[in-house]
């Protein structure tokens, strides 16, 4: 049993005991959360399709932790002019564990 989910602005396939990073969620680790924007779901080859969503159908799941990313250089120049700078960047996950899909 699958099932495909939006998580802050952004579409997982999910199935059950699966743990996934998503952007971070402004939740303490330890919370239970519940997932409502589910767009499909795969029940041993009975599929149900949302327009766009699934009424009734949620996804609940559990904040394992919040980490940070790798670091991702942005440097710019102009050839010539004397100017580059260079700057990094983390993006902040958490980390989810997937408990139930419920129809």
């Amino acid at each position: 049993m699958f099932a495909i989910v939006d998580i802050a602005g952004q579409q997982f396939k999910v199935s059950e005991g699966q743990e996934l990073f998503v952007h971070h969620l402004s939740a303490n680790e330890g919370d239970e959360l519940s997932f409502d924007k589910v767009m499909l779901i795969d029940n041993d080859g009975k599929i149900q399709i949302g327009n766009p969503i699934l009424s009734g159908a949620s996804i609940k799941a559990t904040v394992l932790h919040h980490q940070k990313g790798d670091k991702v250089i942005v440097f710019k120049k102009k050839r010539r002019k004397g100017y580059k700078t260079k700057n990094g960047h983390r993006q902040q996950f958490t980390k989810v564990k997937i408990n139930s899909i419920a129809v």
